[in-house]
């Protein structure tokens, strides 16, 4: 004799053997009892949670003729099962029973052979009763023929339709059956079910390999009945979680377990080796990332509710243990955990290297940093605000440095071409006036000595015989001359480039703006020479004519003579040498520090960071 499968040899034969669909089984149970019998049924459901045996249990429980002895009037919830038409329904060769693969039967000509047969009454049973499986593959042409036939069939005449995808069943069709929905089956009614059949077949198990085909089956008690034939064909005796974990080529739940419990202990290296185990057995490591969210997903579940119950479809066993492991953190952590490791989710299912993925996000949430109680930073910010009202020196200190810090200003080529308003000498930065005003006082923008008068322009280029002159008197060339030294410094020359350069913003901001990115080569009493670096974009998009025209009449409102100016191009000797626009860039630069140092060494800062034992991340200056 061939060899029956378990889920041929165990389907049930009765509503109350039904696992998982309690719903259904009650419902057509006492539909049968009262007499309240449709002409129609759709059942509906993912595969293997028992659509076709309740079609099965449904027309053996209408077609019941019972035992000699107490042979039965009408339909009845609970059949004998000995009667030749429950055993011809069991056997599928019951001529009144007809069961109809709706994918190959989906023409409208299969409908109307159908309806032909409807009228004569069955041979021998109480009811003709017609099983349409996977009924959504019907085409349209076939559901229009069956609308008048459905709505009004004979009485003698029941029909049950079973699909996966009750969307795909016309709306006219729906109208006219009653819809039952069968669920997915809790993982621990499958496990149950099958220590059953393992008691009936003799083999002994443990229940975490009997969870394991549970969660690998999802929901499908066919499923799981094949997986359980599979794992019986390696060892037909006994069972343990390894041998089965093996044959179907997935992880046990033990080595979830023990990841679970390295992660919530921040033991990266234990996570890290567990997760190479599991790659080296070959086990697909999406799969085993998804039960691990599962997982997770328990433990929060677990630590927020005190009886979980249903909330964890697991065994009794390993309900007990994810409790304990969650008890080991809190429940923020647990949520953390479970945040993390399903943000992560996807990379690892999408990477082409998914177990270094899974490693790098695993060794990420183990180190993750403590968190740390609300009460105990209520507690840290009510003694700072203790100490910080209390008259300190201290705070003596911060009162007297919260003046306002210098302020560099942004001179930019794009800035400048965008704002006509002509640079005055009040905004030119505190190092270039300490430089010319020879002072320490240079960082202080307040100072009266860092700033020249309103109505003076600054002369400090110019001889001091000259300072008492207005710049709108004529100097004629001699005392030019005379007045200006032959050889000047670099800084001296940046100096004399920026006032000159100040004047021609007045007129044309966007030369001047170019002009801060080229250098005065140098000055003579009557000729200047303005060079630009090689390769310079600016220097090959400036007029010549332009900018020699609007520096002489510059110098001459400041000196009063008229020079000659000569402009070099891809001049190498300035490759070096400083800009204006260089210059303010570093003087921005050095402002910066300044204003973070003090940040950093202040007061209030430094008890904040004692306190609440923090630690300064950054210090972000906004520039005006």
């Amino acid at each position: 004799m061939s060899y029956l499968v378990l889920a041929r040899k165990w389907r049930p034969t009765r509503f109350e053997d039904l696992v998982g669909q309690d719903h259904v089984a009650r419902t057509l149970a006492n539909a049968i009892s009262s007499g309240r019998i449709a002409h129609a049924f759709l059942f509906t459901g993912v595969r293997g949670v028992g659509k076709t045996t309740s079609a099965r249990l449904l027309a053996r429980a209408l077609n019941c003729m019972g035992t000699e002895g107490a042979p039965t009037t009408g339909a009845t919830a609970t059949p004998c099962l000995q009667c030749p038409a429950c055993r011809e329904i069991t056997a599928g060769s019951d001529v009144d029973v007809r069961e109809i693969d709706g994918a190959s039967y989906n023409g409208v000509d299969e409908v109307r052979k159908l309806q032909d047969g409807l009228p004569y009454r069955p041979s021998r049973d109480r009811y003709k009763i017609y099983i349409v499986d996977e009924v959504h593959m019907l085409s349209t042409n076939a559901w229009n023929a069956f609308l008048k036939t459905l709505e009004e069939p004979p009485a003698h005449v029941k029909f049950i339709f079973a699909t996966t995808e009750a969307h795909k069943v016309p709306a006219t069709i729906l109208s006219r059956v009653q819809r039952f929905d069968f669920r997915l089956i809790p993982a621990r009614l499958i496990v149950e079910r099958l220590k059953t059949v393992l008691e009936q077949e003799g083999v002994a198990a443990e229940e975490r390999a009997l969870s394991v085909i549970a969660h690998q089956a999802a929901g499908s008690m066919r499923d799981a009945m094949s997986l359980l034939d599979q794992v019986l064909g390696y060892n037909d005796r006994a069972l343990d979680e390894q041998n089965v974990a093996r044959v179907l080529g997935v992880a046990g739940r033990k080595v979830l377990h023990e990841l679970a419990s390295s992660l919530v202990g921040a033991d990266a290296a234990e996570c890290l080796r567990i997760v190479g185990q599991i790659a080296n057995q070959g086990f697909d490591l999406s799969y085993f990332a998804r039960d691990f969210l599962s997982l997770l997903r328990d433990l929060v579940v677990a630590q927020v509710c005190e009886a979980p119950g249903e909330l964890i479809d697991l065994p009794d066993e390993e309900q007990a243990e994810v409790k304990a492991l969650s008890q080991r953190t809190g429940s923020d952590d647990l949520i953390r955990l479970y945040n993390g490791f399903s943000s992560g989710f996807d990379d690892i299912v999408r990477s082409g290297q998914p177990r270094a993925a899974l490693e790098m996000l695993l060794v990420r949430l183990a180190r993750r940093p403590p968190l740390i109680p609300l009460d105990v930073l209520v507690t840290r910010l009510t003694n700072l605000e203790h100490r910080l009202s209390m008259p300190t020196a201290a705070g003596q200190r911060a009162e007297a440095s919260s003046a306002p810090l210098p302020r560099a200003p942004v001179r930019s080529s794009s800035a400048a071409a965008s704002s006509a308003r002509p640079r005055s000498r009040e905004n030119r930065t505190p190092a270039s006036k300490a430089r010319r005003e020879g002072s320490d006082e240079s960082d202080d923008p307040s100072s009266p000595s860092s700033t020249p008068a309103p109505d003076e322009p600054n002369r400090s280029d110019i001889d001091p015989g000259l300072r008492g002159q207005r710049a709108s008197e004529p100097l004629d060339g001699a005392e030019a001359t005379r007045s200006v030294s032959s050889a000047m410094s670099e800084d001296e020359l940046l100096d004399f480039w920026q006032d000159l350069i100040e004047r021609i913003a007045g007129q044309r901001p966007d030369v001047a703006a170019s002009l801060e990115h080229a250098t005065l080569l140098s000055r003579e009493a009557d000729r200047l020479e303005i060079a630009w670096p090689p390769h310079s974009v600016l220097g090959s998009q400036s007029s010549d004519e332009l900018v020699t025209g609007l520096v002489s009449q510059a110098y001459r409102e400041m000196v009063g003579c008229l020079p000659g100016v000569s402009i070099v191009r891809d001049c190498e000797a300035v490759a070096n040498r400083r800009t204006l626009a260089a210059r303010e860039v570093a003087e921005r630069s050095r402002l910066r520090r300044l204003a973070q140092a003090r940040v950093r060494n202040h007061p209030l800062v430094t008890a904040a960071v004692e306190v609440l034992g923090a630690r300064i991340k950054d210090v972000k200056v906004v520039e005006p």
